[in-house]
C-alpha cells in the first residue's frame, strides 16, 4: 500500500513515521522547510513507546501531481486541524485519484460534507485517533503520555469488511507504537469520541482548568456530569445514541480527581492559536438548538470561545 501523509507535525509524523518505521511505502507532503529538515536529519520520534530516528520520503506541494501521475497513491492520511480543512484539501487533491482512499482523522464530524463534496462519497473512509503529540523545537515529533490509537471503518455499513479497510488493518498491524481498530460500527464510534471530546473541551476551556482542578471545585463534579448529560442528550437526538458502557468510560475520565487531563484545544487557547472551537463545541450546540435541545453549559462555553476568538482576531477592539 502506498501512502500520502498530509504533514509531519505531531499527529502525522507519528502515525506516518510509525509506518513508514515499519517499512510501509509513506510519503509525507510537507513545506519546503520541513522538507529540508526532513532530508537533513530524517524523521525523529521521541516517545516512550520507542525513540526513533530514520529517513522518510518527502514531496512538496509543486512536485506532488508529477509524482501522482507517476505513481499513484492508495490511501491518503489527513490529519490536520479542522480550521485548516479547507487549505488541507486543496493540498492533497492532486494525490486523489479514481481508486484512492481518503483517510482523515480531524476533530469532529463537520469535515465529512466537505471531503464528500470534493472527492465523493466513496472516496472517504471514516477516522478518527487519540493521541497526544507535537512537533518539538528542533522538528522532533515528541510523544506525550497517553496510549496512541487509530480507528477507521467504512461509513456506509453495507461496505464494512471492504478490501481496502483490511488493507490499511493489514499495514497497519506491523507498525509499533498504536493500535489500529478497524471498526463496523465506525459512525458509532465516531459519535462516541465527539461526545466525549465536546463535553471535555467545553469545560476545560471555559473553566481554563484541567478536569481534576475543575472537579475539587464546589459544584465541578456536578458541573461535568450536567455538561456531559447535554452531550449525550444530542447525541440520542442525532439517532447515535452513546451505548452505556461507553458513556460510563467517558463519565469516569470527565469527572476523575486528581486527573491533569484538559483538551488540547485548552493548550492551543493558552498559547494564543486559532482553536477547533467551531468544529467541536460550536457544532454539537448547533445540533443541539436545532434539535430543539436547551443545553445552558454548551452555550455558555460556546460563547466563550466565541469571545476568546474576537479577541484574538481584533485585540484592538473593545
Amino acid at each position: 500500500m502506498r501512502i500520502l501523509v498530509l504533514g509531519a507535525g505531531g499527529t502525522g509524523g507519528y502515525f506516518g513515521g510509525r509506518l513508514a518505521q515499519a517499512g510501509v511505502d509513506v510519503t509525507f507532503l510537507v513545506r519546503a522547510p520541513r522538507a529540508a529538515q526532513l532530508a537533513r536529519d530524517g524523521l525523529r520520534i521521541r516517545s516512550a513507546l520507542g525513540d526513533a530516528q530514520f529517513p522518510v520520503a518527502h514531496v512538496t506541494a509543486d512536485a506532488l501531481p508529477a509524482l501522482a501521475a507517476r505513481d499513484p497513491f492508495d490511501l491518503v492520511l489527513l490529519s490536520c486541524k479542522a480550521y485548516d480543512l479547507d487549505s488541507s484539501i486543496d493540498a492533497i487533491a492532486p494525490a486523489v485519484g479514481p481508486s484512492t482512499a481518503v483517510l482523515p482523522i480531524l476533530n469532529g464530524l463537520p469535515h465529512y460534507a466537505a471531503l464528500d463534496a470534493r472527492f465523493g462519497a466513496d472516496a472517504v473512509l471514516g477516522g478518527l485517533c487519540f493521541i497526544s503529540a507535537m512537533k518539538g523545537g528542533d522538528g522532533e515529533v515528541v510523544h506525550l503520555p497517553s496510549p496512541p490509537s487509530i480507528t477507521f471503518g467504512e461509513r456506509d455499513a453495507s461496505r464494512n469488511g471492504s478490501a481496502r479497510t483490511r488493507a490499511i488493518e493489514a499495514v497497519c498491524a506491523g507498525a509499533p507504537g498504536f493500535d489500529a481498530v478497524r471498526s463496523d460500527t465506525f459512525m458509532q464510534a465516531a459519535w462516541n469520541k465527539f461526545a466525549f471530546l465536546a463535553a471535555l473541551a467545553a469545560a476545560t476551556c471555559l473553566m481554563r482548568a484541567s478536569i481534576g482542578r475543575i472537579v475539587a471545585t464546589d459544584g465541578g463534579t456536578a458541573f461535568l456530569v450536567s455538561l456531559h448529560e447535554e452531550c449525550l442528550a444530542v447525541a440520542r437526538a442525532e439517532g447515535q445514541a452513546i451505548p452505556a458502557e461507553a458513556a460510563a468510560q467517558a463519565r469516569s475520565l470527565l469527572t476523575r480527581a486528581g486527573s491533569t487531563v484538559t483538551a488540547s484545544m485548552l493548550r492551543d487557547l493558552e498559547s494564543g492559536q486559532e482553536v477547533e472551537a467551531a468544529q467541536i463545541v460550536g457544532d454539537m450546540r448547533a445540533r443541539a438548538h436545532a434539535a430543539g435541545l436547551a443545553l445552558p453549559h454548551l452555550d455558555a462555553a460556546w460563547v466563550h470561545l466565541q469571545a476568546y476568538r474576537s479577541r484574538r482576531d481584533t485585540p484592538d477592539t473593545p
